[in-house]
């Protein structure tokens, strides 16, 4: 995998780790953990020494049942923390969790280099023209729904073409804006039936598009929790088993809590 960022080129031979840094007091599984400065960096910093190529900074949360804060709140969140990892580690490759083109451009401005959003677009208009515009790499994923309905629809049948028939259409748009860095994610675990979300996770290549990189986000979610009948904090094992199984299946990019297991599990798939 390989990524442009400026001036300056970032590529992998391997599997890439994402490591998730939630700043939000109410996320599913960290929710509250990281609400300092000096939490924030202690938790990068462990990320990072744990093997994590990215990270992945997320101020406004999409849980069952999230608050829904405002963009200015996201962004009070989100840039003391930026400005802070950016200063503590310099080198490190950030990426933004947002779906709002104002928070985006506020985070590329202070040094953020990748945006993550959950809606594909779909939630801000202003989004996908301002991304094609700049060629900011964008990590396009498929929600099915709207803001406040990301976890009460449930696509069953079909979930495989539903997904790639957004991306298509999707990457045709921002096209028009010239050559992009875009990398795909299922959205695994939103507005989808267990029965679609492991679908996803077992045919990744059905719905990948001009060969562009997937990225597979499990970490700790219901599909395993509910499905082995346990909670998030009982879930790592249950991600390792579904990641290994990603990686196999051709994920490109794991999105985590667990860097450390994650790395491993990419270690070891790469030796099969």
């Amino acid at each position: 995998m390989k990524l442009k960022i400026g001036d300056d080129f970032f590529s992998w031979d391997r599997a890439v780790v994402m490591g998730i840094l939630n700043i939000t007091p109410d996320s599913f599984y960290d929710g509250g953990s990281h609400n300092t400065i000096d939490e924030v960096l202690r938790h990068c910093e462990k990320l990072l020494n744990d093997g994590a190529d990215i990270i992945d900074i997320g101020a406004f949360s999409s849980r069952p049942g999230m608050e829904i804060i405002s963009s200015d709140e996201e962004i009070a969140r989100l840039l003391p923390s930026l400005t802070e990892i950016k200063r503590n580690f310099p080198e490190t490759i950030i990426s933004i969790d947002t779906f709002r083109k104002d928070v985006a451009q506020k985070a590329i401005e202070h040094g953020a280099h990748i945006i993550n959003d959950i809606s594909g677009g779909d939630f801000d208009e202003e989004m996908l023209p301002y991304i094609g515009k700049n060629h900011i790499p964008y990590i396009m994923m498929h929600c099915g729904g709207k803001i406040d309905t990301l976890h009460t629809q449930k696509i069953d049948d079909d979930a495989n073409v539903i997904v790639k028939n957004f991306f298509e259409e999707k990457c045709r748009f921002l096209s028009q804006y010239g050559e992009q860095q875009i990398i795909l994610d299922p959205g695994i675990g939103f507005n989808k039936s267990k029965k679609a979300n492991f679908s996803l996770l077992k045919n990744i290549n059905d719905y990948r598009i001009d060969e562009l990189p997937v990225l597979i986000g499990i970490s700790r979610k219901s599909l395993i929790y509910k499905t082995l009948k346990t909670t998030p904090q009982e879930a790592l094992n249950g991600t390792t088993v579904l990641n290994t199984i990603a990686l196999i299946n051709g994920a490109d990019i794991l999105r985590v809590h667990d860097v450390k297991e994650a790395v491993e599990a990419v270690k070891l798939v790469e030796e099969l």
